[in-house]
């Protein structure tokens, strides 16, 4: 199985809209938290996220949350 890139060690914290978003799982986006096509011709795919309602979200950047999307303080072990 391939292991994603890190784009950082802390999360993202985004005033967010509700809405549907597609989070970067293979950390190579150029927009993260968010997929840009990048993991094309890889095991990786974007992940689904849906809002109900705006909040305020810390995504996670370093891909090796065990919360998924969301930033459970895992980058602080790497």
């Amino acid at each position: 199985m391939e292991t994603p890139e890190i784009p950082q060690k802390a999360p993202i914290r985004l005033e967010m809209e509700a809405g549907t978003y597609f989070w970067c799982t293979c950390g190579k986006s150029t927009n993260q938290p968010f997929c840009d096509g990048s993991h094309k011709g890889s095991s990786f795919n974007p992940e689904k996220v849906v809002l109900e309602e705006a909040k305020t979200v810390s995504w996670c950047a370093c891909k090796h949350s065990n919360n998924g999307t969301f930033c459970d303080g895992s980058h602080k072990s790497l």
